[in-house]
């Protein structure tokens, strides 16, 4: 299913919807986010649509009037590909495909198809091979459009159908096969992380594109992919990093994202086992983001799927170079002063306080407050050494000077 090939620039509409539970506030940051994704798997995005609704339109996720504009763009335009913001169930995506007469994304597919293009090694590819036969399954009646004329009923039951069902059949043997494929290397996995030792682990978790990759090469000097596009790590990449005198383990993980499909959750829990059995997680935060109290919310909330919300955590809040607050004028006595316009010292002063000296503030691509950061992890990664060989820190001594 997954194949290696140059994507040629896509052009794309994005359409989102306004509901009670999502403003337009959020409609907008979620197609920002969306445009971004379509960046990075190779599209252009030429338009979006957006309409309010009270939920979902059963039969075309969006109201007919609404589909027809959709439908005259895109043919007025040549448009070849149209991405919802949300998942689409297989009717929804049938029936639009048809108005519509080009290719109907959801974010769901597009995430697959991102993860598809980045994915390297044997296992990721695996993974992601899994989560596209478990997405394409119940999708397969639509892909027979050839025989639409052949209808159901007395008489009329036919290759169709049997080739439908051939199909299924063969995707089912096929989510078997990467199933067992999957617990083989998770068994050789778990004995390459017992081979570890008792060494101290530490992994980097976080949203993606908050910057994992680029301090984790800062802090373990290697050269771990790194790109302003996301996904860009999809392969759990685990190194030996020494901070004063002490050595321990760091892992690179996967990055989280809102409306993550869960298939995708499903089929990467195993590559999530180095989160789950770290002993400390550095929780990376871009706080340059508009939305970044959101993406904390999103990661704690996977975290929490996979029964590792409860470890000692320290909150790194990186990009503080590329921070600007909204300017606010003082004198301006009907506008009201918010998040926006907070500086770095102002959030300090919010519920970031209450995290102590958990909370970093540093930048990774410019290595801005990096010694503090040294010494944070040092001190932590320390305490858990100390406290799993009670007689055996006097390997490691305590050293003032780290670095």
């Amino acid at each position: 299913m997954i194949e290696k090939k140059d994507i040629a620039l896509e052009k794309v509409v994005l359409i989102g919807i306004i509901t009670q539970d999502q403003d337009e506030a959020q409609s907008k940051e979620y197609l920002d986010e969306l445009e971004f994704l379509t960046y990075t798997a190779g599209g252009e995005v030429v338009k979006r649509y957006t309409q309010k609704m009270a939920m979902p339109n059963p039969r075309t996720f969006i109201g007919t009037g609404k589909m027809d504009d959709v439908m005259h763009f895109v043919k007025d335009n040549e448009i070849g590909t149209v991405i919802f913001d949300d998942e689409l169930s297989p009717a929804q995506e049938r029936n639009i495909s048809k108005i519509l007469n080009c290719k109907v994304l959801d974010r769901t597919n597009l995430i697959l198809d991102i993860f598809a293009q980045r994915a390297k090694t044997s296992y990721a590819r695996t993974q992601v091979e899994l989560a596209q036969c478990e997405y394409l399954l119940p999708r397969l009646k639509g892909m027979w459009t050839h025989l639409e004329r052949q209808k159901g009923g007395i008489g009329m039951r036919g290759p169709g159908e049997t080739e439908i069902e051939t199909d299924r059949r063969i995707v089912r043997d096929k989510i078997s096969l990467l199933k067992s494929k999957i617990k083989a290397i998770d068994k050789q996995m778990a004995v390459q992380r017992s081979n570890r030792g008792k060494m101290v682990r530490v992994a980097l978790v976080g949203y993606t594109n908050v910057g994992k990759s680029t301090l984790m090469n800062v802090i373990s000097k290697s050269e771990v992919f790194a790109e302003n596009k996301l996904f860009a790590t999809l392969d759990t990449t685990v190194r030996k990093v020494v901070i004063g005198n002490l050595p321990f383990l760091v892992s690179d993980t996967v990055g989280f994202i809102r409306k993550l499909p869960t298939q995708l959750v499903e089929s990467f829990k195993s590559t999530l086992d180095e989160v789950r059995e770290a002993d400390l997680l550095l929780h990376v935060v871009d706080i340059s983001h508009s939305n970044f109290e959101e993406h904390i919310e999103s990661v704690n909330q996977i975290l929490d799927e996979i029964d590792s919300k409860d470890k000692p955590t320290i909150m790194v809040f990186n990009k503080i170079d590329a921070y600007k607050p909204e300017p606010f004028d003082e004198d301006d006595l009907i506008s009201q002063r918010t998040k926006a316009n907070y500086s770095i010292e102002d959030w300090k002063k919010t519920w970031m306080s209450n995290i102590g000296d958990n909370a970093l503030f540093i930048s990774a691509l410019n290595k801005e407050n990096l010694d503090e950061f040294r010494k944070r992890v040092y001190k932590e990664v320390r305490q858990i050494h100390v406290t799993r060989f009670p007689y055996n820190h006097f390997l490691y001594p305590d050293v003032e000077d780290i670095s």
